[in-house]
């Protein structure tokens, strides 16, 4: 970790934590409706929506309600999805005439866009046509986010109000969220990328001639498809001349702008944010970077303003950005450190005025090893999933990092709505254990935390937990599971473990070595992505509505102070013990095991 990598990193949290503070505020204000944009510029817009859909803007549900409208929301939401899939060799805008997905393939691709996860085992630029980028997956990542969203504002009223049964109305919340907050900051993304050559087009796919023409063999087939061999039955060659390159084009830095802001992840070409069509400078990457981010750090500035105590809000954010602040200098460092396998073949590694030393592989020369980290970090502590770099390549310790960040549940910022969510619940949890060793009942901002929070606490925390684990043990067992791993042995465990984890949180990012378009797996990870996401949502909403329903508590002597640097440790401290715990053994076996066998010079 030199002083280049050390300011990089330190410039790129000022930044965030300097715009997401504004956000917070315009984004409180968009939310409880007192925002001159909602009141004057888009009631009309607004009122023409719920009058079209039968929604009543004065009426709020109860928590059961609320939940029940997110599932069938996103219910509804993935068999659009499906149907875009399978049927999009008969709609327009398919320039390449692209034919329909397999039936499992289309049910894990629309699984994964409505549960924000965005997991994409095909490559989207000879799968998918622009109609179904734009209509199906691009409208799936604002609504994926608004849903997210909406259940951590649901949660937040919760904690704001006292005895109701009610937290809000779904429908209002999805509508403001994806009107004022978005739409808006997708569309400045957008342009943004564009100035700096993302492209954004309607065209059929260009053939282009290439720089140096290349000539190789290839075996000659008949009208049939049958080799034509000779008459010692070798195969006959011929001359195959290389001389022009197809690129694919299409509405990319669209959906680039709302997969970063919504933190879907996935992408419009199979390479990525690596691809320079989506990821052409290292400006834009540093853009895509503060996108992934900056609306799970504003929800902190939210949180705090909507509990009335901003110091609260303060405490989550500083949490969260010790914690991301830990991991950059951790991946940086294991990546700049390289392999010292190099070393013992007295290959030199270390940066300098002439390299950048450090494990370069899977790497963007335009982006280096300080952004390649500092964007592993924040795809696997969002649950975004969008890579500027090959994960595979990692070292050990590289790809331990982004492993762990995904399975203590990604609450470290976190996805949009869900990373928020989620660090409350280990927040919950925290004061809980406080509790427990002073023997008092646990309070948290102002309300009292018994056991049918703590019931549904455990229910959101371990759930993920049993579904990666439990998915991991499948694949490894089943032929099925191991028959598509390209690396053998420890690596070759961790491809597996890293895909269940990245599912079951809804992150979306591969170690990319693992063959996963299959319908075991597309069946497996689809089951495990959905209940991931709504199997944690619906135990979110009933803590809303119970502690929506409690009386609020004054504060004395005897309260555990949640807004300063005390519970700042606390509640790190749970998040590793309880959320990192869990997976130490699995972890053990894969990079664990990897690391020490690179180490011993194997």
């Amino acid at each position: 970790m030199n002083a280049n990598n050390l300011f990089q990193t330190a410039f790129f949290i000022v930044v965030l934590i300097g715009l997401a503070i504004p956000l917070g505020r315009y984004m409180t204000a968009v939310l409880d409706g007192s925002s001159v944009v909602v009141r004057k510029i888009g009631r009309p817009v607004e009122h023409l929506l719920y009058r079209l859909a039968g929604v009543d803007p004065e009426a709020e549900m109860s928590w059961k309600h609320y939940a029940l409208a997110v599932l069938l929301f996103n219910a509804l939401g993935a068999l659009a999805v499906y149907g875009f899939l399978r049927l999009q060799q008969w709609l327009p805008a398919n320039p390449q005439a692209f034919g329909p997905m397999t039936p499992d393939a289309a049910f894990n691709t629309a699984v994964s866009f409505v549960t924000n996860t965005n997991w994409q085992d095909y490559s989207p630029e000879q799968t998918v046509s622009y109609l179904t980028q734009m209509m199906g997956l691009t409208v799936q990542n604002f609504l994926s986010a608004a849903t997210g969203i909406a259940v951590v504002v649901a949660l937040i009223r919760g904690f704001a109000r006292h005895t109701t049964q009610t937290i809000g109305n779904f429908w209002i919340d999805l509508t403001r969220i994806t009107l004022y907050v978005l739409a808006p900051l997708a569309i400045v993304v957008s342009l943004l990328l564009i100035s700096q050559g993302a492209i954004q087009n309607f065209r059929s796919y260009q053939d282009v001639p290439t720089l140096q023409v290349t000539t190789y063999q290839v075996p000659k087939t008949d009208a049939q498809g049958n080799a034509v061999k000779d008459a010692k039955g070798n195969p006959v060659m011929q001359d195959v001349k290389a001389d022009k390159q197809t690129l694919a084009m299409g509405p990319v830095a669209s959906q680039e702008a709302i997969k970063m802001l919504g933190t879907n992840g996935g992408g419009f070409f199979n390479a990525n944010s690596a691809h320079p069509y989506e990821n052409p400078t290292p400006l834009s990457n540093f853009i895509q970077m503060l996108s992934m981010l900056i609306i799970p750090a504003a929800l902190c500035v939210v949180f705090g303003r909507m509990v009335g105590d901003r110091r609260q809000g303060y405490a989550v954010l500083a949490a969260m950005t010790i914690a991301f602040t830990v991991a950059v200098v951790g991946e940086i460092s294991a990546e700049q450190g390289g392999n010292p396998l190099f070393t013992s073949l007295h290959v030199d590694q270390s940066a300098s005025a002439l390299q950048a030393g450090g494990n370069a592989e899977g790497k963007e020369v335009r982006f280096g090893i300080a952004q390649s980290g500092i964007f592993t970090v924040a795809t696997t502590a969002a649950s975004c999933g969008a890579v500027n770099n090959m994960h595979d390549s990692l070292t050990p310790m590289g790809g331990f990092v982004p492993l762990l960040l995904i399975q203590l549940g990604e609450v470290i910022f976190g996805g949009v709505g869900s990373g928020l969510y989620g660090m409350l619940v280990f927040a919950l949890l925290a004061v809980f254990v406080a509790g427990l060793m002073i023997g008092r009942t646990p309070e948290y901002v102002g309300k009292k935390i018994e056991s049918f929070e703590m019931k549904m606490v455990s229910v959101a925390i371990l759930l993920t937990p049993f579904l990666v684990l439990v998915g991991t043990s499948i694949g490894v067992l089943s032929p099925l599971g191991t028959g598509g791993i390209a690396n053998p042995g420890p690596h070759g465990f961790s491809e597996i473990l890293y895909a269940f984890s990245s599912a079951a949180n809804n992150n979306g990012s591969a170690f990319a070595g693992l063959s996963v378009n299959t319908p075991f797996y597309n069946s497996l990870l689809g089951i495990a992505m959905w209940f991931g996401r709504f199997g944690t949502i619906v135990p979110v909403l009933a803590i809303a509505g119970s502690l929506a329903n409690k009386k609020r508590i004054a504060a004395t002597s005897g309260t555990l102070p949640t807004h300063g640097p005390l519970f700042v440790v606390l509640l790190l401290g749970t998040l590793v013990l309880v959320g990192a715990l869990t997976y130490v053994p699995a972890l053990a076996l894969g990079p664990v095991v990897e690391h020490l066998l690179m180490t011993a010079g194997h």
